[in-house]
């Protein structure tokens, strides 16, 4: 596949990266093993120090696995691609990988909760700071920089009000200055945004979400160029947040899909938010596909679509957003995002439940804030379950 780069996303998600053993099959082969056998003590040393390419142990080296790196890397057009554990994991490890003790990050006030977590509370332990600015504002990352920053950290859209960085802008301002440009690209995936071609250096993923697409299994990725992502191997090696290979195989099945469920999962969510904007219990809509939404031409020019994520606040506060959430039959009271199955949460209470009330102010989530994951099903029947708790409200 790397001698073919022209090929279309929809054939590298169902042709990149695969591997045929002496077996000759068809279908991607799932390598369950902790360990590899060496015909020699020699071929055993020169796997180990690295002299000869090919599998040690599973901690760092599997087949299955990467299969499903060289088929990411090539949609998301990277040179490399590093799997792990988790969406949590790929980042964690890729902060540990190129950041030390006195190192600063600046990032955005509208990361997913469990991001700001890590920074502010896991990654703080090490001597690494963090300072949180405006999503949208360039000239506050700007003027957060210090001599010891080292990386501008930003999901695009954001979770859960789907707010649109400028990455060109924000990749201009930090390469100015030696820094480097990291971006969560979960809610898009590679179908409908390549940050990489906009300057920045390393892209994230939790494969959690849209790349499995139908919430079996967890992953992470970090992709960009060899000499940053063979940092984060070193660590991975070592450290062991490792992708397991039977969750490399699902994932590997995920990406043939993921052109088709995305491109209409997010033709649902554009009819849905439509509707809910025109809806009299509805106050406000997050969408990115909406001519209301704040970066709506930013986005037009960022991504190919709004994207399947759907955020609204309800005429009320807490009581009403969970009334809304507790009629609902058909969609899944569920935190996770990017399945088939079409999911609904209350940001506040759960994705960012664990950060401080003036954080959740300063990203604009408040009480009556719910954010609805858009699947496959019948845009009429999400309407119809929604319809149920909505006509509850007053006002």
């Amino acid at each position: 596949m790397s001698e073919t780069p022209n090929y279309r996303p929809e054939t590298l998600a169902v042709r990149a990266g695969q591997e045929r053993s002496q077996f000759g099959e068809h279908a991607e082969a799932l390598y369950l093993t902790s360990s590899f056998v060496f015909g020699s003590a020699a071929q055993a040393a020169k796997r180990f120090s690295g002299e000869e390419e090919g599998n040690v142990y599973a901690r760092f080296s599997n087949p299955t696995v990467s299969m499903f790196e060289e088929r990411l890397a090539a949609l998301e057009g990277a040179e490399d691609c590093v799997a792990t554990a988790s969406g949590m994991a790929a980042i964690m490890a890729l902060c540990l990988a190129h950041l030390k003790q006195g190192d600063h990050i600046v990032a955005s006030n509208s990361l997913f909760g469990a991001t700001v977590q890590l920074f502010s509370n896991i990654l703080s332990r090490t001597g690494i700071t963090t300072t949180f600015v405006s999503h949208t504002d360039p000239a506050a990352w700007e003027a957060a920089i210090r001599p010891e920053t080292r990386l501008f950290f930003l999901e695009t859209p954001s979770n859960p009000l789907t707010e649109i960085a400028d990455i060109r802008a924000l990749s201009a301002i930090a390469h100015a200055r030696c820094i480097l440009v990291a971006v969560d690209n979960c809610f898009c995936t590679p179908i409908l945004q390549k940050p990489l071609e906009m300057g920045a250096d390393l892209v994230v993923h939790s494969a959690t979400k849209y790349i499995d697409g139908q919430g079996r299994v967890l992953g992470g990725a970090v992709c960009g160029p060899k000499k940053l992502t063979e940092e984060v191997f070193k660590y991975l090696r070592t450290a062991g947040p490792t992708l397991s290979a039977f969750n490399a195989w699902v994932l590997l099945k995920g990406l043939e899909t993921l052109k088709i469920r995305i491109e209409a999962q997010a033709a649902n969510a554009t009819r849905l938010a439509h509707w809910l904007e025109a809806h009299p219990k509805v106050a406000r809509v997050f969408y990115p596909g909406l001519p209301s939404h704040p970066q709506y031409a930013l986005a037009q020019t960022q991504q190919a679509s709004g994207g399947a994520i759907v955020s609204f606040e309800v005429k009320g506060a807490r009581e009403q957003a969970w009334t809304v959430v507790d009629n609902c039959r058909l969609l899944s009271i569920t935190a996770n995002l990017g399945d088939t199955k079409t999911t609904i949460t209350h940001p506040a209470s759960t994705t960012h439940g664990r950060i401080s009330p003036e954080a959740r102010a300063a990203a604009g989530i408040n009480e009556g804030l719910l954010r609805i994951a858009v699947g496959l099903e019948a845009v009429e029947d999400l309407q119809a379950d929604l319809e149920r708790g909505l006509s509850l409200l007053g006002g």
